[in-house]
């Protein structure tokens, strides 16, 4: 999953905020590295980071969504407003990737509507204060226990399981021992063998282990990357595309996959 960021305040340095063109030219950049889908953001998510108003995210991304219509690959938009999510889907967008695990008013029921795929994604808090005193008795069983928990309410308004993506939100609301944790122990937050996504690319996990900035974190990330892939994720959620498929190729011809 190629990333195209289009906030102004990105954490990676990537973001394309009302800069449609170059968003657009950054999407084809991802496809021609090999992406199999493209996750579109339009407001930001970091630690710390404000809400966005409905206006601008849907300015920021419906420009470059209704471009890249007939892209020849899925395409994700990453919100967690119903609003977005049902102008997203009118627009042409393939999946719902929701940081809020389609627990906002009204979220489930425009999924409902629709035959997308959704990513749920677990989070301890918001966006805001996530990262300001994250406490679990044990992360792998808690995420493990919220995703349950979600599917059963998806199910009970009529979102079958066969639609759904599971991702552990490493960063969001987890310090460094909570992120590493469900990395060594990914395969176990799946339920009901339900795919796993893996969202690690430059994260500052990274750079807290490595000691390295944002820009500097394309080794750390493959390597997150790699280890992922070994414990049970299906779908990477990457910044650095080719560099990412080149090891996994290398990886899988090997036999390790």
């Amino acid at each position: 999953m190629g990333i195209v960021n289009l906030t102004p305040d990105s954490f990676s340095g990537d973001g394309l905020a009302n800069d449609v063109d170059r968003a657009i030219a950054h999407a084809h950049v991802q496809l021609a590295a090999g992406a199999d889908l493209l996750d579109l953001g339009a407001e930001s998510s970091r630690p710390g980071a404000v809400p966005t108003s409905l206006d601008d995210e849907l300015k920021r991304l419906l420009p470059v969504l209704e471009e890249l219509r007939g892209c020849g690959v899925p395409v994700s938009v990453d919100t967690y407003k119903p609003a977005v999510m049902r102008a997203s889907l009118v627009a042409g967008a393939a999946m719902i990737n929701d940081i809020y695990a389609l627990r906002m008013p009204g979220a489930v029921e425009v999924v409902a509507e629709h035959d997308c795929a959704v990513c749920l994604m677990h989070m301890q808090g918001e966006p805001l204060t996530m990262q300001k005193a994250p406490v679990y008795m044990d992360v792998v069983l808690e995420v493990r226990d919220f995703f349950a928990q979600r599917l059963v309410a998806l199910e009970r308004i009529g979102i079958s399981p066969e639609r759904v993506l599971l991702d552990p939100g490493f960063g969001f609301g987890k310090r460094l021992e909570h992120n590493l944790a469900l990395l060594a122990r990914l395969n176990e937050t799946s339920v009901a063998g339900l795919p796993l996504l893996a969202g690690l690319s430059r994260k500052s996990m990274l750079g807290t282990i490595t000691g390295r900035p944002v820009e500097q974190r394309e080794s750390a990330s493959i390597a997150a990357a790699l280890m992922a892939v070994s414990r049970g994720a299906r779908i990477l959620r990457v910044h650095d595309v080719a560099a990412t498929r080149d090891a996994l190729a290398v990886w899988q011809a090997a036999g390790a996959a």
